[in-house]
This record gives structure tokens, sequence and C-alpha cells, in this order.
């Protein structure tokens, strides 16, 4: 098994950053960086509809082991059941500025990752490096983070806020860009997500990493309903390279902490084994670590190739594994 499947060789702290602790902090964040003190990569991570970032805390902490801070912030509260994404999208493009804040006096008066870092989490020595971030979501957060890359804004938006950050790479976990209800006798009923993604190809401008479930699309409201899933995001992408995997036997929420609450689980098809899960994280924590290593770290892209070539050397079964 690859290394990238398993715990990286760094120490990692998780902690929140609430709003109060920070100066003009957008939204609350999860943070889970590196120790050792040495300059990372960054990764923005949207979480899915109606989660809560603190749920990923394993999956996070994951792919911080292996050398990236990871900043997930809390987009809208829980129980929000709107399908319009605009709120988020800006809410991404406002967090990502702020993170962003390199002005020194800015950053003493309580603003910026690295005033997070330093002041906050209190890691001595770990800075972020600002020019290489990527854009990474789950479930909704997954289209979130498409259509902040591709540039999206909601219809009602009048001032969508400029990103100040380009970032170098784009993840969608399980990514979801709409509901669907299966009623078994008539056809489907469906509501995609405003701004759609899903209304014909699109080019991001950068490369792209689609991981998708096997069984997202089952059950009566399935929680990654076909022609709105995974499948979807990697067929409309035009942008190359570009990669997809399927964890086949698991479902759209499997990669959650084993402790995060039930509700999302009462109607997500997946593994109820906690061992089971955690081959799934350790799938998906995986697949990001060897896709942002190829393409945020020079010369260490033997990882994503040698899954490529060989996905029997993950932890759990993947599926419709392709590159373009």
């Amino acid at each position: 098994m690859a290394a990238v499947f398993e715990d990286g060789p760094l120490q990692v702290v998780v902690q929140c950053v609430r709003k109060c602790e920070a100066k003009d902090l957008p939204k609350p964040l999860v943070v889970a960086t590196p120790t050792n003190a040495n300059t990372y990569p960054v990764v923005v991570f949207l979480h899915g509809w109606n989660m809560c970032t603190w749920w990923y805390r394993c999956l996070l902490k994951h792919v911080a082991s292996h050398g990236f801070i990871v900043v997930a912030p809390q987009l809208h509260e829980f129980l929000n059941f709107s399908i319009s994404d605009a709120d988020d999208i800006e809410a991404t493009k406002a967090v990502t500025n702020w993170l962003a804040t390199n002005k020194e006096e800015e950053q003493h008066a309580g603003a910026g990752l690295l005033h997070v870092l330093r002041d906050i989490l209190k890691v001595e020595g770990v800075k972020p490096d600002l020019s290489r971030v990527a854009l990474a979501g789950h479930s909704r957060g997954g289209d979130t983070a498409f259509a902040v890359a591709l540039g999206l804004k909601g219809r009602h938006v009048r001032h969508p806020i400029s990103l100040d950050v380009n970032f170098s790479a784009l993840v969608g976990v399980d990514p979801v860009g709409g509901v669907a209800v299966e009623l078994g006798w008539l056809p489907p009923l469906q509501w995609t997500v405003e701004p759609s993604v899903l209304t014909g190809p699109f080019d991001p401008r950068m490369p792209v990493l689609v991981v998708g479930t096997g069984l997202g699309p089952e059950g009566l409201v399935p929680c990654a309903p076909a022609g709105m899933n995974h499948v979807e995001f990697y067929k409309l992408c035009q942008h190359s390279p570009r990669y997809h995997f399927a964890v086949k036997d698991y479902g759209h929420v499997d990669m959650l902490d084993d402790d995060e609450p039930p509700f999302p689980l009462r109607w997500c098809p997946g593994n109820d084994d906690h061992t089971g899960r955690e081959l799934c994280r350790k799938t998906m924590g995986g697949l990001m670590v060897a896709f942002l290593w190829d393409k945020l770290e020079e010369g260490r892209g033997q990882d994503l190739q040698a899954v490529l070539q060989n996905p029997g050397i993950a932890p759990a079964l993947l599926d419709q594994v392709e590159q373009a």
C-alpha cells in the first residue's frame, strides 16, 4: 500500500477558530496543520450540505500529516435547506481573501492565516505558502468549489467578491449538484443547485481530481443522485489533466468521523462498520494527497501515477479509474 494512504510523518494539530478570535474573520474555521516548522501549501476545504466542518477532522488530519495546511470554513449553519449556492460562493471567496492577508500591520491586528497559525494555534515556525493553494469540497461543498473555480455567482448577487488568490488545483469529494427524489413509478424529481455548474462542459483552468462513491446514488432520496454526482462533474470537465476515482463499496458520508452525529446517515446508504469507514477515509485522503503532491509539490507525482496504474494498492476498492 502506498504511503499516501497511511498517516503521514508529520505531527498535526486540529483546532476550531471562532469569529471572535480573529479580526474580521468572515466564517468560523477548523484548521488542521503540521506542527513541524516549515512552509506548507494550503488547502481550502468546503463542507457538505448541512454538515459541520468538525465532522471531517480525521480526513483533514490525514491530509495535513503529509505536509499541507488545511482550512475548513463553516459556510452555513446546520439545518439550512436552501438549494442556492450563492451565499456559500461569496463566503468562500471572502474567507480565502482573509486567509491571504499579507500586510504585516493587519496580521499583527489579528487577521490572516499566518496570524491564526502563529497567535491562535501557536505553532512556531509554520508558515503558509499562499502561492500554492488548492480548493476542495465534499457534497454540495464540492459543487461550491467548482462554482468558485469557474467564477460563477448567484443571479441576485449584485456585487460579487473578487478573489485575491489564484487556486492551483481543484478537488471534488463526491460532489453533488442537486437534489433528487426517486418515486419508483414516476420519473425522478430533481432540483439543481443555483448557480448550476452542471449546465454543460466547463473548464476550471486548473488540474482537477474527482473522487466519488459507489453507493452515493442509491436510496429513495439519494445523497449523490445519478446525473448530478461525481460522474457528471468528471464528464463535463474539459480541463486536462483531470482524474476520476470512485470508492466502490462506500457511501456519500463514509469519509466523516466515526463519532459524527447520525443525522445525515439516516438516508445515506453506506458502510456502518467503523473499520470500513476508516478505509474509506484513508483511501479518499490518500488520493487527495497523491494528487496534491503531484500538482503542488514539484517532482512528487509518483504516488498518483502508482495508483492510476495499480488501483489495488488503495485500502478500499476503487472503480471508474480514469484520467484525461
